[in-house]
């Protein structure tokens, strides 16, 4: 059941309403009635009014607990409406026993005026029940959505600001210019496929930030270039293996998910040739994309923010409100992410750019 803070209003709202209720809609009654009645009638309506803002406050939390969420709103609303009847004439009758048992009454039914009357009133009070704990409830989801937009923002711009650092990494750029060199001397021709991978991978770093999502087909060629590089440098030391069912190469995904996965692998495992990290790149059967890498951690101690894997997380969670899956077990570092089939300007990897289809 849902917490709130309320107990001003459990204890203050009731007399309130009765007060109100009294005012507007019975004062000819409270003007003319003896004052023994005056007091049953007190009684009878403030226990009525307590019991049934309990009752109501119960219903409305409950209901935010089945169908919770902004997106839910609609059948909460659909789901009160069948309940309110129900506890509306629940408290018509049950003040019209209580009047009974105090004798307030000399009948034993209701005339149609009274229970007209009756029932209009209790039908205000419930909707003022639901209103309050809905609109609160409404009010603290909406902020909870701007403060969830406004953390993704800023996530966003420190993704950007952290890939831009990542491009002119010293320590990426020295391993990739020793490689260059040694090739140079080695293989010229080797050597001039490495610059244009290289060339072709930072302009797709510096474009694809521009997007937020790509398809997922597109984001598999620019892997496939961005581990040549890899095993340009560590040889047989990595093994990056892609097995994507054609359907899913038009699903799309937010740009550079892959490209940190990998690089998130390579960072904290071995990669020798006699200890090869193996990275799989697949589909499941319910629709998600598996990346998958065996674990084989390095001895020394790796430095790392979780800010990859962290940032993500945040971009699933406000696209597709789930969760991306992390596993680590049985000796593989398993993640599994959500594919969208949300519509995107279609681009094109091709080598040295990425073009707009």
């Amino acid at each position: 059941m849902i917490r709130i803070h309320d107990a001003y209003l459990r204890w203050l709202g009731p007399a309130l309403l009765f007060l109100f209720g009294t005012v507007f809609f019975r004062l000819s009654f409270w003007l003319e009635a003896s004052s023994s009645l005056l007091l049953h009638a007190t009684l009878v309506g403030l226990a009525a009014g307590y019991l049934f803002w309990q009752i109501s406050r119960w219903v409305v939390l409950r209901m935010q607990q089945e169908f919770p969420g902004l997106e839910q709103t609609r059948q909460r609303l659909i789901m009160l409406l069948l309940i309110a009847p129900i506890l509306v004439n629940a408290a018509v009758f049950f003040r019209f026993g209580v009047h009974l048992l105090l004798g307030s009454r000399t009948t034993l039914w209701l005339g149609l005026v009274d229970y007209t009357t009756s029932l209009g009133i209790q039908l205000f009070y419930h909707v003022v029940y639901f209103s309050i704990y809905e609109g609160l409830y409404v009010v603290r989801q909406w902020r909870e959505t701007c403060i969830e937009k406004e953390d993704l923002i800023k996530s966003q711009w420190q993704s950007r600001f952290n890939s831009l650092k990542s491009q002119v990494n010293p320590h990426f750029l020295f391993n990739s210019l020793n490689t260059l060199s040694v090739l140079i001397d080695e293989s010229p021709a080797q050597a001039s496929r490495f610059v244009d991978e290289l060339s072709s991978i930072y302009r797709y770093l510096l474009q694809a930030n521009d997007r937020e999502l790509i398809t997922l087909g597109t984001e598999l060629t620019f892997i496939e270039s961005y581990t040549n590089l890899l095993r340009t440098r560590h040889g047989t030391g990595i093994d990056v293996r892609i097995a994507v069912a054609d359907p899913y190469l038009s699903s799309s995904l937010p740009p550079l998910t892959l490209q940190l996965l990998v690089e998130n692998a390579v960072k904290h495992n071995i990669v020798l040739p006699d200890q090869p990290l193996f990275i799989e790149i697949s589909t499941t059967d319910a629709g998600q994309l598996r990346v998958r890498n065996n674990l084989q951690r390095k001895n020394r101690w790796v430095s790392s923010t979780g800010i990859g894997l962290t940032n993500i997380a945040a971009k699933y969670r406000m696209l597709t409100q789930t969760d991306i899956i992390v596993q680590d077990r049985d000796g593989y570092f398993t993640v599994l992410l959500p594919l969208l089939n949300e519509p995107v300007q279609a681009a094109v990897y091709q080598g040295d750019s990425v073009y707009p289809a």
